[in-house]
């Protein structure tokens, strides 16, 4: 059954939302990050996840792609996360768990080719990576300054993919 409230809002056409034209730019790991050194023991990474259900975490707002991810890898892990600290600043949440705050899932980005300063744990298959891409308006990937920018994007990714040896 459908219903339909009425509001002053006006809503969006979804049949008129436009069409954009997506182009990858590169998949970027993610990990499990830990304030302390793992234990010797080598526990699935589903088990590892699991054992952290009591543990505050950090992650991004509730509505966020990534905070939907999160909490969807979790859960597929058999618990609901106690997510004591929301924000979208990745080093924030580095530093949190840093700190011994929280832990926090954490792309490979974050460290810009440096060594890692906490422990990284590795997720369960199928949710490893997010995929980072750009997105236009179809028909405007041709634009010069589209073209400009996604040229500058792919240089960025390059760069930093010599200095990580990726």
């Amino acid at each position: 059954m459908h219903t339909h409230a009425h509001s002053n809002t006006t809503s969006l056409d979804p049949s008129r939302a436009p069409v954009v034209e997506l182009e990858d730019l590169l998949d970027d790991p993610l990990h499990l990050a830990l304030p302390e050194k793992a234990s010797e023991e080598r526990e699935s990474s589903t088990a590892s996840l699991r054992a952290l259900a009591a543990r505050p975490w950090a992650m991004e707002p509730e509505g966020t792609a990534a905070r939907r991810g999160s909490m969807t890898l979790c859960r597929n892990a058999g618990f609901e996360p106690d997510v004591r600290f929301e924000t979208t600043d990745l080093l924030l949440q580095l530093r949190l768990v840093e700190q011994g705050h929280a832990v926090a899932l954490l792309p490979d980005l974050v460290w810009n080719g440096r060594s890692p300063t906490v422990t990284l744990q590795e997720l369960p298959r199928g949710q490893r990576t997010r995929r980072i891409f750009t997105a236009v308006r179809q028909g405007r990937s041709r634009h010069p300054a589209i073209r400009a920018a996604r040229r500058a994007l792919q240089h960025a990714r390059m760069e930093l993919a010599g200095r990580t040896g990726a």
